[in-house]
Order: structure tokens, then sequence, then C-alpha cells
């Protein structure tokens, strides 16, 4: 645990976020917004009317695995923004750093020929829309429906468990028509089933 955490997040209760890291981090933010543009690219050299050659198959795999970074290209991107990085003055944009970094990495290949098409008509806005989109997709699908699966399954085993415990029920505060505490437990566990379509 840092104790320069921005938040109890990736603070305290950095060890239960964890999994989330790949999805909703800065790094992340950057492997995806590097996607976005890559994905762009790609499709802009397909269509084939704006002067883009067609990419050969190799290079659109040396495209894609630019997606995924390490640690030390997320340095590179942020020191692109913040400071510089080798001959590229500080751009002060986070999104612009992603295009610059790009133009790094290609600039040595048989990709040095297209760099002025990298974030070619785009704005950030359409980089950063796609690249939370994606995000928040995935961090769903890959990261917290496992867990609100796991949820679901915790509290309808309760709800069996406890289905003839009895309870007082409570409405406005007050005491209502006894209950168990299975069925209130049931009560969540159908909200949840709605929640995930089950």
């Amino acid at each position: 645990m840092s104790i320069l955490a921005i938040s109890p997040n990736d603070g305290r209760y950095q060890n239960k976020t964890k999994v989330l890291q790949d999805y909703f981090s800065e790094k992340a933010l950057i492997k995806y917004r590097i996607k976005v543009e890559i994905n762009y690219l790609i499709l802009l050299s397909e269509e084939g009317k704006i002067g883009l050659r067609k990419f050969r198959n190799e290079e659109k795999e040396l495209l894609l695995n630019l997606i995924n970074i390490t640690n030390e290209d997320a340095e590179i991107v942020k020191a692109i923004e913040t400071k510089g990085y080798e001959d590229i003055l500080a751009t002060n944009h986070d999104v612009k750093a992603i295009e610059y970094f790009i133009k790094l990495k290609l600039k040595n290949t048989s990709l040095s020929d297209i760099l002025e098409y990298v974030h070619f008509c785009l704005t950030s806005e359409d980089i950063n829309n796609l690249s939370y989109s994606l995000m928040i997709k995935d961090g769903f699908n890959n990261g917290l429906y496992k867990e609100l699966i796991n949820l679901y399954q915790s509290l309808y085993n309760l709800s069996i468990k406890y289905k003839d415990l009895p309870m007082l029920a409570r409405t406005h505060g007050q005491s209502a028509t006894p209950t168990t505490f299975g069925k209130e437990i049931l009560v969540f566990v159908s909200r949840l089933k709605e929640e995930l379509k089950l």
C-alpha cells in the first residue's frame, strides 16, 4: 500500500481492486488509446480512398503488437506528454503523446512512410470516447462480471441456508409483517439476476 495513493481503492484496498488495473489504470488508458489509434489506422489502410497504401499482413501484426505496452512504454508516453523524450518536445497533451509514441515506434520500420496518417482526421475526443467505452466494456466483462456472478451465487446460497430463519420486516422505519432472512436475501438475488440478465 502506498501512502501516496489517491484513494483507498489504489491504497488500502489495492489487493481487492488489482484485477481492475488492467482496465482502469493510467497505463490501461494509454493502452486503450493506442488500440483505438492502431485499429483506426489499419481501417484507413483498407479503405484505399485517401492515398494511404494497404498494409501487408506483417505490418498489421507489427501495429497490433504495439497495443501490448509494457510499463516502460507507458512511462515513455508520460515522458512525451510531460517533459519530452529523446528529440520529442513535451506535448502537454495526453492524446498527442500517444500519437508521437506510435510514430516513434514506427519510424524505423517498413511503416515509416505512413507516419503522417497516425491520428489522421481524428480529434482527442474521437480517441477518448472509444477508449473509455472499451475500458468499461472489458473491465465489466473480464473483471467485474465474474465477481458479480460469485456474489450472486453467494447470496443465493445464503437465501437457501436461511430460508426458514424468521425475522421482523421493516417498512418506513417501523416494524412490519414477519418474514424470513432467506426471503429478504432472495430479493437482492432477484434484483442482481435482473441486472445480469441471467
